[in-house]
């Protein structure tokens, strides 16, 4: 007699072919590979997932946009001395840099809703954190909270992987374009929103990290909603060859553009503050920058599937090149303002054009998704380095 007890039927070995279909994440043991939908799968099941990932992605974007025109303010007003100014902008991205390969296996291991409440549920912690460390004075809490709603933004990028996996190709550019214009008209509140908020402790900022935590409560509300991957094909599914090297190229369009815009959005404020614009004038206008980060995306959506990602990376480095130019001769919040706006245009389309290459060439898998994402943060950590001289 068998130790291993009666053979298994065919029938019971094997689940029916609907059973297989729906078999997606959100068990431990199984950790599907991103794939595609099943052919014949509902066209509005695409949209609905897709509108609901840009409502997230939008609340994400309006902490964002706080958090950028803070963490400079924040880290003059109690680092011990000027230069290390800079230390909360590297804390978050840090923070940002080390949720990505997490972010990517738990978003197949327990889905979207669970990963991106995670997510949200760090940043809304860590503005609570850096609320109570702008009242007391204390400058290892206050990079303790930016660390933490960095990881809030790590998970937050991969809204815009998760548009892309959950549509076919014909798709995917608008579907990007629609999570990432959502970003953008979110940020839109944001200069109000600072104005307001400051109103409550215009000297230690406390209401700009509250409104920044209101902010990823309420991403952490909406991922309840965020709906499940479509069902995916198993024959889409099955795990391909990586091809790593073919990577390299919009991973390293990414990389110049996140370095780009780290140095010129933390030297920015630096700079103004040295011209004496006030901080209310610095956050308005870091808010506008990130509203430019993510708002032509809505106007590239219709155009980015027939344009070659090539072409617009291109044209997106070549902006980034001029507000680089721009920033070097400015002598005035104008000035400094319209290089950051330049910048986040062409951040805007340098990394639109990353992820639809990525999307379109490599075929990722989730470690090639969070390996990409991981050296475009790395890349923001050096060019925020790089910002040190413009600190002190």
């Amino acid at each position: 007699m068998s130790l291993a007890g009666p053979r298994a039927s065919p029938a019971a070995a094997s689940p029916p072919a609907s059973v297989r279909v729906l078999a997606r994440a959100g068990r431990l043991s199984c950790f599907c590979p991103a794939g595609a939908p099943v052919e014949g799968a509902p066209v509005e099941g695409v949209w609905r997932g897709v509108i609901a990932l840009a409502a997230g992605f939008a609340a994400s974007v309006l902490s964002q946009t706080l958090v950028l025109g803070l963490a400079p303010l924040a880290g003059l007003m109690l680092a011990p001395r000027p230069a290390l100014a800079v230390l909360p902008l590297v804390a978050l991205l840090l923070g940002a840099a080390l949720a990505t390969f997490p972010a990517s296996i738990l978003l197949d291991a327990f889905g979207r809703r669970a990963s991106f409440a995670l997510g949200a549920s760090h940043g809304l912690a860590g503005a609570l954190v850096c609320a109570w460390a702008l009242s007391a004075n204390a400058f290892p809490a206050l990079l303790l909270g930016m660390f933490w709603m960095g990881v809030a933004q790590g998970f937050s990028l991969f809204y815009r992987h998760e548009a892309a996996i959950g549509a076919t190709g014909s798709q995917r550019a608008l579907a990007i374009g629609l999570v990432f214009g959502a970003g953008g008209l979110a940020g839109v509140g944001g200069p109000a929103i600072a104005d307001f908020a400051s109103g409550f402790s215009a000297t230690s900022y406390v209401g700009l990290a509250a409104a920044a935590g209101a902010a990823q409560g309420l991403a952490f509300c909406l991922a309840a909603f965020t709906s499940r991957r479509l069902p995916v094909s198993p024959v889409a599914a099955a795990p391909a060859p990586r091809r790593w090297s073919r990577m390299a190229a919009p991973t390293l369009v990414g990389a110049l553009a996140w370095f780009a815009m780290n140095l010129v959005m933390l030297a920015a404020p630096f700079s103004m503050i040295g011209c004496g614009v006030a901080a209310a004038g610095i956050v308005g206008a870091v808010a506008w920058h990130v509203v430019a980060m993510y708002a032509p995306a809505l106007l590239l959506a219709p155009v980015s599937g027939r344009v070659s990602p090539r072409m617009l990376a291109a044209l997106g480095l070549c902006v980034v090149a001029l507000a680089l130019v721009v920033f070097m001769n400015a002598r005035e919040g104008a000035g400094f303002s319209a290089a950051l706006v330049l910048l986040a245009l062409g951040w805007c389309l340098a990394t639109t054009a990353a992820t639809l290459w990525l999307h379109e060439d490599a075929a990722p898998d989730r470690l090639m998704l969070a390996a990409h994402d991981a050296t475009l943060f790395a890349c923001a950590i050096a060019g925020a380095l790089a910002a040190y001289p413009f600190a002190g």
